[in-house]
């Protein structure tokens, strides 16, 4: 009797157990090599490519060319339109970053709030940044045309002094191009500072605000830490795109006047399709992408290491 008592309670107790997880081995290895083939041929191949080209005196249609080592590359440092088009880069690339970043933190601390029309802003907002570059570029070139928009609504309000060559100037044409880029996607970068602000928990405000933290406090102390994901997304893809802006620059000015507004992108253009050089041009890309390479892994090496002292 006592033994029977003793299976049921061992089949109750086995029943009740949870189901043991069978062991999955790791799917084979070879399994990922048609995607990999794929890759090498799409991307890897052709990229390699390129870096020869870079290293001959190639002019993009005959097919006998020269290797000339860094021929390329020393020509370049004695260019002044190379070195000036990588100085242009880089001023953009920086004041897009911080400008853009600044303007889209500030806009979405406004539409964070408990204002009715924060959605109707929110969209209104974000809207330019669905419009395609080149289309708003051509849009801010009519406005800030000598006969444009804004110089003559600064005619008719009496402030005619004010009225500039706004993208003729060699002054102000690299910083008009600024304002475009920074008008068109502060918004987009607003979108995931508010998307950052939305997942901290509002019972960290409340209990700031009982120990007595002032607005600033609170969000130096407690949402710039909390919101460092978010910072470091919008810095990486701001900075990038600083550094390969292309449509913008020569749909505004063409990289003009003269070469003032000229950045690495619209050079390399210039020199591959205008001049026939595209083994130069190719050097410039490489010289372009490095430059991207080394920005993005700098960058993301502080952020990730500031984004883990504050978590």
């Amino acid at each position: 009797m006592t033994t029977d008592l003793q299976q049921r309670r061992s089949r109750r107790a086995a029943a009740a157990a949870p189901p043991r997880r069978r062991g999955h081995a790791a799917p084979p290895w070879w399994f990922t090599v048609p995607a990999l083939l794929l890759f090498a041929f799409v991307v890897l191949v052709p990229s390699a490519r390129g870096v020869y080209y870079a290293f001959t005196d190639w002019d993009g249609l005959s097919t006998d060319f020269a290797f000339i080592g860094l021929d390329n590359f020393r020509a370049m440092t004695d260019d002044p339109d190379a070195l000036q088009a990588i100085w242009h880069t880089l001023l953009v690339a920086v004041a897009i970053t911080v400008i853009q970043n600044g303007i889209g933190l500030l806009l979405a601390l406004g539409v964070n709030t408990a204002i009715k029309s924060r959605n109707v802003l929110r969209v209104l907002l974000f809207a330019p940044a669905v419009v395609t570059p080149i289309v708003t570029a051509y849009l801010w070139r009519y406005l800030l045309g000598w006969d444009g928009a804004v110089n003559s609504l600064l005619g008719g309000v009496g402030l005619g002094s004010l009225r500039q060559d706004w993208l003729g100037d060699p002054d102000l044409a690299l910083w008009m191009v600024v304002l475009v880029v920074v008008w068109q996607f502060a918004g987009y970068s607003m979108v995931i500072f508010v998307a950052g602000l939305q997942s901290i928990p509002k019972e960290i405000y409340e209990a700031a605000a009982i120990d007595g933290s002032g607005p600033v406090r609170r969000f130096w102390s407690i949402v710039r830490p909390l919101l460092a994901p978010a910072i470091t997304i919008n810095l990486m893809l701001s900075i990038i795109g600083g550094i390969k802006l292309f449509d913008q620059v020569y749909a505004l000015t063409g990289g003009g006047p003269g070469h003032a507004t000229d950045t690495i992108s619209t050079l390399i253009y210039k020199d591959a399709f205008t001049l026939g050089e595209f083994g130069y041009s190719i050097a410039l890309a490489v010289v372009l992408t490095a430059i991207v390479a080394i920005a993005s892994a700098g960058q993301y090496a502080v952020l990730n290491r500031n984004e883990k002292a504050a978590s």
